[in-house]
């Protein structure tokens, strides 16, 4: 079976399971459950903390697993992305009191707080800034108030708990983070089991970013219409029994869904329907 590791918590928890229930996989129905197995698709779920997912892959002991991209390189386990998956999305950045700090160059000689060493002392050592890395759990706003820390570096949504603590972001984002497929690194990558994993929520990926568009035109509007609607590879096009008028198929992306069925509708296109798509391979 394949074995594959899933965050059992957090933010990154019910968006994962959701993505799988999709893809066809069996979920948990119980919080308390740690492991699961699907013996129609052979796959066995392990649900663990995110943060030690990627340490359990970098083992051997499970084939792939779900996690953050943050965690990924936090860890520094021997683990690498295979999949980024659209969900989780955040920033990391660094935070100072405002006029304190102006970009990396100001860090050398400060101690930045962070609940994600990994990824500072990192970027820290690329930009050649000689700076302290104190780790702190949970929310490192308040290291700043009581002298910990000069700077800290957290991941940043939407910035409002930075400006209640009276901190400002510095210089640009160290890292744009995402919810990703990880593997151990060096994993032969041709797996059939694991390439059908991929295909299988490549699928549900696809089938969140398109819609499937309908709609009649008349044959002298078809080539405008197909340069509307050109489709993955070729919209479908057939004769109705109306002479002088054909149906038409294609995937859009759903973000333009509206402008398109508009735009359609300007050069006499009719009936124009959209349908959800719930799965598909590419």
């Amino acid at each position: 079976m394949l074995r594959i590791a899933v965050p059992n918590k957090g933010s990154l928890s019910g968006p994962a399971a959701e993505m799988l229930h999709e893809a066809g996989y069996q979920q948990r129905r119980e919080s308390k459950e740690l492991r699961i197995v699907d013996p129609v698709n052979e796959v066995e779920f392990f649900y663990l903390r995110p943060r030690d997912i990627a340490i359990y892959v970098a083992s051997g002991q499970l084939d792939i697993g779900i996690t953050g991209r943050d965690l990924l390189i936090d860890s520094g386990a021997d683990a690498e992305e295979i999949l980024p998956l659209g969900f989780a999305r955040s920033t990391f950045r660094y935070a100072a009191k405002p006029g304190t700090v102006t970009g990396p160059g100001d860090l050398a000689g400060k101690t930045v707080a962070t609940s994600y060493e990994g990824i500072v002392a990192a970027h820290l050592a690329e930009h050649g800034i000689d700076a302290s890395v104190v780790h702190l759990d949970g929310a490192v706003e308040t290291a700043i108030q009581l002298g910990v820390a000069q700077v800290i570096a957290d991941v940043v949504e939407t910035g409002t708990s930075l400006r209640n603590a009276g901190l400002e972001v510095v210089g640009e984002p160290i890292m744009q983070s995402e919810a990703v497929v990880v593997r151990r690194t060096g994993t032969d990558g041709e797996d059939p089991k694991v390439q059908q994993f991929l295909r299988r929520l490549q699928g549900v990926l696809v089938a969140r970013t398109y819609v499937m568009m309908d709609y009649d035109c008349r044959v002298e509007q078809l080539e405008k219409a197909v340069a509307l609607t050109p489709g993955l590879e070729s919209p479908t096009v057939s004769p109705l029994h109306n002479e002088g008028w054909v149906a038409v198929r294609a995937m859009v992306p759903s973000k333009e869904a509206q402008r398109i069925m508009d735009d359609l509708y300007d050069i006499g296109a009719r009936a124009i329907l959209t349908t959800a798509i719930h799965a598909c391979r590419l």
